[in-house]
């Protein structure tokens, strides 16, 4: 089977390119990079569960996660200035696309109640944020090691300029949108 980088680059190019209607194909969106973010709401007090999303997010994506720290101080959430808030990892290149494949072709069909993503998920930037509620949803999750269940947001940040080009640029990559 051929990967989504395979298949983007020898037929969804071309397709896309026509289907735009844009005479350079140097013009054709592309992802540009995967913003994979978890909060730590729950868990801002517990070392465990800090442990568990990095843990997490270093088998999902094959890389360390970044460290949020809060900006500002908010008593009415006990949050200080400086306190690890979240986590996140950025993918270039390869592993971009390998993570693509993974969401479109596993993640998306292994998700409980999947019917398609809403095309409001795309913004006026032609960028797609998708929420996942269980981090069990990625093949590299076993669900007798889970001891917590958290969530995690995925966001793919396109050289499209329009809505209309980032929701043709994920449709001709395989993205699962509900019918309208």
């Amino acid at each position: 089977m051929t990967t989504l980088r395979e298949q983007f680059s020898t037929t969804g190019i071309k397709e896309l390119q026509k289907e735009l209607g844009l005479s350079n194909i140097h013009e054709v969106p592309t992802p540009l990079k995967v913003t994979v973010n978890v909060g730590m709401s729950k868990g801002l007090k517990d070392a465990r569960y800090m442990e568990t999303v990095e843990e997490t997010l270093r088998r999902i994506t094959g890389q360390k996660p970044v460290m949020t720290k809060a900006r500002l101080s908010i008593a009415n959430f006990k949050i200080r200035e400086g306190m690890v808030i979240g986590m996140k990892v950025t993918l270039h290149g390869k592993r971009m696309w390998d993570f693509l494949d993974k969401v479109v072709r596993v993640s998306f069909p292994r998700v409980r109640d999947f019917r398609g993503i809403p095309v409001s998920t795309v913004d006026e930037s032609g960028n797609l944020s998708v929420g996942f509620r269980e981090h069990m949803a990625f093949p590299e999750i076993r669900s007798d090691e889970i001891e917590l269940i958290h969530g995690l947001q995925v966001t793919i940040t396109t050289s499209a300029r329009t809505r209309e080009k980032g929701l043709a640029l994920f449709r001709s990559l395989g993205f699962p949108f509900q019918r309208s």
